[in-house]
């Protein structure tokens, strides 16, 4: 099954498009929180591709859904303390885009996953196999841990799981000392 995860409502559109052309299943994982608009009308969603939004050479930050602009916010708060961070929109969790973790893994020293989601079976998970096949590098991830879920307003529920611009900071700045 092919799995994405739009990081703003243009992304959304052009998934359900993809979606509805695409011949097996396909599920569209939607979160219920506003996100600013990351992307131009003009954008073209491609399943099974990675999109950079950010370049860097210290660390990359490999996020989908709503944690797209939360590491977009991350990367700006590094940059103003000298470290550059790649930024990537993996919208396609599965078939994921193994051409383009591996080349970050090569270019910068090591990769933080953001995702709202289980760290278990998701982003996290699967760039780390991407990885620790291809090319081994450090991954620290971003994400909910391994238990229940609780009720809440949506930014009462980031703030209280650890999905915030400011515990990818912390994430980037683990995984480089």
């Amino acid at each position: 099954m092919t799995v994405v995860v739009p990081a703003d409502g243009v992304e959304a559109e052009k998934m359900i498009f993809a979606a509805a052309e695409f011949n097996g299943p396909m599920y569209v994982r939607l979160g219920r929180s506003a996100v600013p608009t990351i992307f131009e009308e003009d954008y073209n969603f491609e399943i099974g591709k990675g999109v950079v939004l950010r370049e860097g050479n210290d660390a990359t930050i490999i996020a989908c859904g709503i944690m797209v602009n939360e590491a977009i916010i991350a990367a700006d708060i590094l940059k103003e303390e000298n470290i550059n961070v790649r930024v990537i929109n993996m919208s396609t969790i599965k078939p994921i885009d193994t051409e383009l973790i591996i080349k970050a893994a090569k270019e910068t020293k090591a990769i933080v996953t953001a995702e709202e989601h289980s760290i278990i079976g998701g982003l996290g998970s699967a760039v780390s196999e991407v990885v620790s096949e291809n090319h081994p590098t450090i991954v620290k991830k971003v994400g909910v841990n391994d238990i229940f879920g609780e009720s809440g307003t949506p930014n009462e529920l980031l703030e209280k799981y650890g999905l915030t611009a400011k515990n990818i900071v912390e994430k980037v700045k683990e995984a480089l000392n």
